[in-house]
């Protein structure tokens, strides 16, 4: 009861610092007229460059991301931004080992006297975790652990301290569903972090195991087998001085595979399923053995995020920082798809960056600086796992302390105005409620939280970075009620984006692009810079959410 009383006192405190806020009038003729240089022609223009073929898809660490790097920091430098780089650039450099794979043609599998062979790229997809020049897999025993997941909080533990070591761990994709038991269950039909694959190669490679292999279904995923053909056979990244332990074999298996793999031991994946959905779960050794051997070219390289700051006029204040970010990179050039190898971003993310871009150039009109700096950060490797973000996390420029919050741009709104605002994270602080007002009183529009919390997006992008290490973080999606089109308008041409062209060679400008709910969304992000740059009061983590206590920590 008395921690009850505690979490109802926190709350409490919480409303109250909140009904403390207001945002009426905050929005001074300087700054409406300043916001009046976000146009559609400077968002157009930007794309076209950044998605251009001359960038060649802007790869993690090629020459095309150097180029769009090197693009926005003259940006930057135009709109008068400092530099918020490495002695005294634009530039923070970000060491990256990257890893490219190259399978065997089959993967070859074994059980009860019986072998069967999978294609690499329409059945398989395999990555190296390490950096050897060769990896080889024989006759390694395959072990099911349901999704691979231990959560304490939950009351979860998929492992129950079963020794997988040397083993290959075939897992489910996703999170437990909720049940009516248990509604809330994993975030209920929300995605958690634990859902996701990054998780499910770490706490694999924490057990020591050799391998694991995660099942593909477009439901659990969220997109189909070619975004993982896509994303997966290229050059991996991660970050040069990550010492965390590693498994040999990163992989994927399509749904039908995994049913003719099973169906070698006599088991059945819906079955395995079931099983899996229960906290009594316990691994199973399948009796089947995986070989496979991979050629790996690696390399170190460095790759830049690129900042620039907007200083604050405030003697006191302007050593606290509003960070504005969007991710530079793509996937750069891979396999052909109806004779288009480059893939180009545009949506994902020259568009973000385009956005990003125009909210500085609109700061930087002000002729009344806000109190607070704005820090706007292009990042890089936002593909290869959110690698550009997580290292300034770890080497920010300015101590973690002095952010104020984060709000995240990554892809825009490219078909027309919308009565709402999707806030990706906005039920985990008071960012959503500030937000809120200010587009109710100066756009009479709504926010809506994710309409599509099954894809876990507040975890696949830049500002979960942020967040974990306790800086209030948003991330502005689309919204979804398009003025004068049907009511399942938006959540149609959502689903054809992601089905047709996310991570694909598809994802290029067109003219016919509707940009108008981009200014109108870009336009929301500077009004929110603009009244957390000059408020007395800062947003707060919820008392539920998981980065609450880290924030805390960081005040102390």
């Amino acid at each position: 009861m008395r921690t009850l009383k505690v979490i109802l006192l926190s709350s409490l405190i919480t409303l109250m610092a909140f009904s403390q806020i207001t945002v009426t009038n905050f929005l001074t003729d300087d700054a409406k007229r300043a916001m009046d240089y976000i146009t559609e022609d400077y968002i157009r223009a930007n794309v076209q460059f950044l998605a251009h073929d001359l960038l060649e898809g802007r790869g993690t660490g090629s020459r095309g991301e150097l180029l769009a790097a090197t693009y926005i920091a003259t940006q930057f430098k135009l709109l008068g931004l400092e530099p918020g780089g490495d002695n005294g650039s634009y530039f923070q450099k970000v060491p990256l080992s990257g890893v490219r794979t190259f399978p065997d043609k089959e993967m070859v599998v074994k059980g009860k006297g019986k072998t069967i062979k999978f294609k690499y790229y329409d059945e398989f997809i395999a990555v190296s975790g390490v950096k050897k020049d060769f990896v080889s897999i024989k006759d390694a025993e395959v072990v099911f652990v349901g999704y691979g997941i231990v959560a304490p909080e939950q009351n979860w533990d998929d492992y129950k301290g079963v020794d997988v070591s040397g083993k290959i761990l075939l897992m489910l994709n996703d999170d437990p569903p909720a049940t009516p038991e248990e509604p809330n269950l994993f975030g209920g039909k929300a995605r958690t972090y634990y859902g996701r694959w990054t998780y499910k190669y770490e706490i694999a490679a924490k057990k020591g195991a050799l391998g694991a292999i995660i099942i593909h279904t477009t439901p659990s995923a969220g997109y189909g087998w070619n975004v993982v053909q896509s994303s997966w056979t290229g050059e991996e990244f991660d970050l040069a001085n990550n010492t965390d332990p590693k498994v040999l074999l990163k992989g994927w298996l399509t749904e039908d595979a995994t049913r003719k793999m099973l169906a070698l031991v006599g088991q059945n994946l819906d079955e395995l399923v079931k099983m899996a959905q229960t906290r009594n779960f316990k691994p199973i050794d399948l009796g089947l053995k995986i070989s496979l051997n991979m050629r790996v070219k690696f390399r170190e390289l460095v790759s830049q995020n690129v900042i620039g700051i907007l200083r604050g006029g405030d003697e006191k204040l302007k050593d606290e920082y509003i960070v504005i970010t969007s991710h530079h990179d793509h996937l750069g050039i891979g396999k052909p798809i109806n004779g288009d190898s480059i893939y180009n971003g545009a949506l994902d993310n020259a568009s973000g960056v385009s956005a990003l871009l125009s909210i500085a150039k609109a700061f930087s009109e002000l002729k009344v600086k806000p109190r607070r700096s704005v820090m706007f950060i292009a990042l890089t490797a936002e593909e290869a796992g959110l690698l550009g973000s997580k290292y300034f996390a770890q080497n920010p420029t300015v101590p973690l302390a002095k952010f104020v919050a984060n709000l995240n741009v990554d892809g825009i709104n490219i078909w027309g105005r919308t009565k709402d605002v999707v806030l990706i994270g906005m039920e985990k602080s008071t960012l959503g409620e500030i937000i809120s007002e200010i587009a109710n009183r100066y756009q009479g529009r709504y926010v809506k939280p994710d309409q599509f919390p099954e894809l876990g997006m507040f975890y696949r992008s830049d500002q979960f970075n942020f967040a974990k290490v306790g800086i209030p973080a948003i991330y502005f999606d689309n919204g979804v009620e398009y003025i004068g089109k049907p009511e399942d308008y938006g959540k149609k041409v959502v689903e054809e984006y992601i089905a047709k062209h996310y991570h694909q060679p598809s994802d290029e400008y067109n003219d016919s692009w509707a940009l108008d709910g981009a200014v109108e969304d870009a336009k929301l992000v500077f009004m929110t810079a603009y009244y957390l740059a000059n408020s007395d009061e800062k947003p707060e983590w919820k008392p539920d959410s998981e980065f609450r206590l880290i924030r805390e920590q960081m005040k102390k």
